[in-house]
C-alpha cells in the first residue's frame, strides 16, 4: 500500500544547536502518537488497544523539561516499529522477512510479542490481521529506525567532541509497578551503559524531590543503551523509566496534577548529569 502524505510526515522531532551546548542528549522513542493509515489498516483490534505501547505523554515532560540538551523524539507510535530493538529482532510470526530463528534463540522482549514490530499487547492480544512482507519492514526500518539512531549518533558524538564527554537519557514510562511500589526506574544495563557517578548523581535527583528508586529492576535498558553507550570512549547512557501515574490523570490519558514536578525532576536530573560530565578532567580540558 502506497504511504499518503500523513504517512510521509517526518519519523522524528529534532531539536539541537551547533555546535552542541550541553553534553546531554535527550531520547524519547516511545511516546509517538501518528498512526500511519497503513497500519490501522493491518489491524484486527480497535485502534485504542495500542495505546498500552505509548510511553504515554513523557515527549511533553522532556519538552517541558529541555533547555538547551539536543533531543530526539519519535512520532511514529511504537506499533509501527520500536526504536530500542534491534533491526534483527523481527517476529517471524507477523513478519514474512525474519530470519528462521529458534525461539530459545530469540530475545525475552521478541518471544513475548514484542519484538522490532510488536505482535501483541497486554489486554488485547494478537494486534494484527495479517503478516507484513519483508518489503514493509524492511522501509520501515530504513524510513524510521536508521534514521533514529543516525540522529542520536550524530548528537552524542557532536556533545563528546565538544565536551569530552556525552551523557544520553533515554526518557521512558512505565505502567505502575504496584501500590506503594517504585516510581521510578534508572537502567544503566547493570553498569555496562554508564560510570556510576551518573546513576549516582540522577537516584540523588529522583530521592531529593521524595520519589521512590530503583536500578535495574525491572528494566535494566533495552537496544538504545546497547547501541550507544560506550563509557570507555566518554560516552554514557542511563534509560530513565517514569511511573505514569505521577505524571498523568487517572484514566492515565492527559496530563496530572503531578505533571509540574515530574518535569521539574527531569530538569533536575539533566542538570546533575550535565554538571557530572564537565566535571571530568576530559571535559574540563575540551572546553
Amino acid at each position: 500500500m502506497p504511504l499518503s502524505p500523513f504517512d510521509r510526515l517526518p519519523p522524528a522531532d529534532q531539536r539541537d544547536a551547533a555546535p552542541p551546548t550541553s553534553p546531554v542528549v535527550i531520547s524519547v522513542p516511545h511516546a509517538g502518537r501518528d498512526y500511519p493509515l497503513s497500519l490501522k489498516t493491518a489491524l484486527r483490534v480497535p485502534l485504542a488497544a495500542l495505546l498500552p505501547l505509548e510511553d504515554r505523554l513523557v515527549d511533553a515532560v522532556a519538552r517541558s523539561a529541555r533547555t538547551d540538551q539536543a533531543t530526539i523524539i519519535q512520532r511514529r507510535a511504537r506499533a509501527w516499529i520500536d526504536l530500542n530493538r534491534a533491526e534483527d529482532e523481527r517476529d517471524p510470526l507477523i513478519d514474512e522477512g525474519a530470519r528462521g530463528v529458534a525461539p530459545v534463540q530469540q530475545s525475552a522482549k521478541l518471544r513475548s510479542g514484542l519484538g522490532l514490530v510488536p505482535r501483541r499487547v497486554s489486554g488485547a492480544g494478537d494486534l494484527w490481521a495479517r503478516r507484513f512482507t519483508d518489503a514493509e519492514v524492511t522501509a520501515r526500518i530504513v524510513a524510521d529506525h536508521r534514521p533514529y539512531h543516525a540522529a542520536v549518533a550524530a548528537a552524542l558524538q557532536a556533545a563528546q567532541a565538544r565536551f569530552g564527554c556525552a551523557v544520553l537519557l533515554d526518557l521512558h514510562s512505565m505502567p505502575p509497578l504496584g501500590p506503594g511500589g517504585t516510581r521510578i526506574v534508572l537502567g544503566d544495563r547493570f553498569g555496562h551503559a554508564a560510570a556510576p557517578r551518573f546513576v549516582d548523581r540522577a537516584e540523588r535527583a529522583c530521592t531529593e524531590y521524595g520519589f521512590s528508586v530503583a536500578r535495574n529492576t525491572p528494566y535494566a535498558g533495552g537496544h538504545i543503551l546497547e547501541r550507544h553507550a560506550r563509557p570507555d570512549s566518554g560516552i554514557h547512557a542511563i534509560q530513565l523509566e517514569l511511573d505514569r501515574t505521577v505524571y498523568l490523570d487517572r484514566k492515565l490519558h492527559a496530563p496530572g496534577a503531578g505533571f509540574a514536578r515530574v518535569v521539574d525532576l527531569v530538569q533536575a536530573i539533566l542538570a546533575a548529569l550535565a554538571d557530572e560530565a564537565l566535571s571530568t578532567p576530559l571535559a574540563a580540558a575540551a572546553e
